[in-house]
């Protein structure tokens, strides 16, 4: 297994560099110190070498413009309403970015940051490890946060994504890795892509996209996929046809399954208790991911906290109390 090291440009004074993971079986991953983000996911098929995962012209235009893809997206993922915390003792007033609500950690997120990196290849696997210190006051969260993120590409076509972090002051934390999925690659689109998620319960949303309180079966409606569905199916069936932005609550010890038109599986485990699966709702082919287009990829977002929209106290991270996230997602056919 082997990993090289490409430094392909600087941000604010500091370089950028591109980690290209590949192991025995030619699987390679490419990841970038740019927002601790995964860049590509290159698996070896019948066809030849397919991406996996819904990526862009050139690594250096995810600095370029924000998007999330395959970022490791916080303080704090998703939207969080009124943006004001009302803390003991004071309250504290995050940016709005969208309508009231603040949304994604931020217009400077974990995401847009650059993070320091080490990285360390073995004979079954390869790791590169990402750090950055997010100091008290960025984004108007409080307290300083140091957050660690570490891929490990496996010899089993398996990579890992475990995020560690600890904070000096009580403060709002619920990241994610942002990554979109595209079994049969990015132009044939995810319609044919058949999902199975072991979750008997989702969120329901309301006009704002916000969880609307509590948690509802999936039983008989487009949100049941614990036999497997496909995604074409049931995107016209919610947000007005637009397609999926919502948690649901999953068994661990299965998780979700994505099976591509083609036969290409991905099996998604994590230690979190919810996934949000969104399924690229927004991309028009335009700016700077011109490559992407409407429901080309899906995200399935592994949450540690699973998303209330009201109550904040479950994305409240004190000193001496560490955050840790695992998620492994493991291709094959």
């Amino acid at each position: 297994m082997t990993i090289k090291l490409q430094k392909y440009g600087t941000l604010r004074g500091e370089p950028l560099y591109e980690f290209t993971l590949t192991n025995q079986a030619g699987m390679a991953v490419h990841l970038l110190n740019y927002g601790a983000t995964l860049a590509r996911v290159v698996v070896p098929t019948a066809r030849g070498p397919l991406d996996q995962i819904l990526t862009l012209p050139s690594v250096a235009d995810y600095a370029k413009e924000r998007n999330f893809l395959g970022g490791t997206v916080g303080r704090v993922v998703g939207r969080l309403p009124g943006h004001v915390w009302h803390r003991e003792g004071r309250d504290v007033t995050l940016l709005p970015g969208e309508g009231d609500n603040a949304i994604h950690g931020g217009s400077e997120g974990s995401d847009t940051q650059v993070f320091t990196a080490t990285y360390r290849e073995g004979d079954t696997e390869d790791q590169v490890t990402f750090t950055f210190v997010d100091p008290a006051g960025h984004n108007r969260f409080p307290g300083s946060v140091k957050t660690t993120v570490t891929y490990t590409l496996h010899a089993s076509n398996t990579l890992t994504y475990a995020l560690h972090a600890v904070t000096d002051e009580e403060t709002l934390y619920n990241p994610t890795n942002h990554v979109y999925f595209a079994p049969d690659g990015l132009e044939a689109g995810i319609a044919d892509t058949t999902v199975t998620l072991a979750a008997d319960y989702y969120a329901p949303l309301d006009e704002h996209h916000l969880p609307s309180g509590g948690w509802a079966s999936v039983a008989g409606t487009p949100f049941d996929f614990r036999s497997g569905a496909k995604l074409g199916d049931r995107m016209p069936q919610v947000l007005d046809g637009q397609g999926f932005d919502h948690p649901f609550l999953i068994k661990k010890a299965q998780a979700v399954l994505l099976t591509g038109k083609s036969g290409r599986k991905m099996a998604l485990t994590t230690t979190a208790p919810s996934v949000v699966m969104y399924t690229a709702n927004h991309f028009d082919h335009t700016g700077i991911p011109h490559n992407i287009g409407v429901h080309s990829g899906v995200a399935l977002e592994a949450q540690i906290a699973p998303p209330s929209g009201v109550d904040w106290s479950s994305i409240t991270l004190l000193p001496g109390e560490p955050y840790n996230l695992e998620t492994g997602w493991r291709f094959f056919e």
